[in-house]
């Protein structure tokens, strides 16, 4: 997961930008103080960037070429500054399946995108211009790159806000709360929050080779789950028969019978019978060549013909 998202910062930003993410996502700076970066990443020429305010390290990342050693550190130096949000947006995610640190890196390429895209003229504040735009990044992964199948994109926005719910109803109840309550508590039908939370069940299938929990031999889901069964193909293939049974001669019946339930050979037959070996034998074989054309041949196959008895 992790070489993915690395892959994907890598094809979307260039080399000073997938630098730092590749700083941050390994966490060299992990153990410094949460405010700054150690500027000596870039050389010593970029230390008095540190007292500067963020709208002047934006100018910077605006009018130097994406090339420039200084643009670089103004751009290390704003998303360290802003770490915090990252962990904030990245936080209403918490309870989901996917590793808060896969999503921790896909905000980062948020925050970065924000820093690219800043435009002054929208407002000073890149932390009010970044948190959507962080955001926005991490919902796209959950509907590009998370679900196994596809759901429309209201319903993936749904099961977000009945998650919240689920979580603030929880604590106000003192109980999980049942589907009506929080279709009451988002405005929404019934059947939407149990379509939501049958959704929230393809973010992360079970695999058939897991082992069940509370099995006493750990068992595996597909240990559970059924197989062909050959007595169903049995069935069938006796349906198939009993419907043209009846067009058989009483006498090929009871060969039928005798040969393939009494197990008999075709000379215990025959004496049982009163006729010979190479009779049944005939018989037989007119039997269950007349059956099988019925059974798999063209439907206008014609009945069969009572044969001549000889002693």
């Amino acid at each position: 997961m992790t070489s993915l998202l690395t892959a994907r910062v890598a094809s979307s930003f260039p080399s000073c930008e997938y630098f730092l993410m590749e700083t941050l996502a390994a966490r060299k700076v992990g153990a410094q103080d949460p405010g700054r970066v150690p500027l000596e990443l870039v050389g010593s020429a970029s230390r008095d960037l540190d007292n500067l305010e963020d709208v002047e390290l934006l100018g910077i990342v605006r009018s130097l070429p994406r090339t420039s050693d200084r643009r670089e550190a103004a751009c290390e130096l704003l998303v360290s500054r802003h770490r915090g949000l990252v962990r904030s947006c990245v936080n209403r995610y918490r309870r989901s399946p996917e590793p808060t640190e896969d999503l921790t890196q896909v905000g980062y390429v948020g925050l970065l995108k924000a820093i690219n895209n800043f435009d002054p003229a929208m407002g000073p504040s890149l932390a009010a211009y970044a948190q959507p735009c962080i955001s926005g990044e991490i919902k796209r992964y959950f509907r590009d790159k998370r679900w196994h199948v596809h759901v429309e994109r209201p319903m993936q926005e749904l099961l977000l806000e009945v998650r919240e719910a689920k979580n603030q109803l929880v604590q106000q109840l003192g109980h999980n709360p049942s589907d009506a309550e929080i279709a009451a508590h988002l405005g929404a039908s019934e059947a939407a929050v149990r379509e939501a939370l049958r959704a929230d069940m393809l973010m992360q299938p079970s695999s058939l080779d897991a082992p069940l929990a509370g099995q006493p031999d750990a068992a595996t889901l597909a240990d559970l789950l059924g197989e062909d069964d050959p007595a169903v193909e049995h069935t069938l293939s006796m349906e198939a028969l009993g419907a043209h049974w009846d067009e058989l001669p009483r006498r090929e019946q009871t060969i039928l019978l005798m040969r393939f339930y009494g197990d008999m050979t075709q000379a215990e037959i025959g004496s049982k019978l009163g006729i010979s070996q190479m009779h049944v034998s005939r018989l037989l074989a007119h039997a269950l060549t007349y059956l099988r054309g019925r059974i798999l041949g063209p439907p206008e196959c014609s009945p069969a013909p009572e044969l001549a008895a000889s002693a």
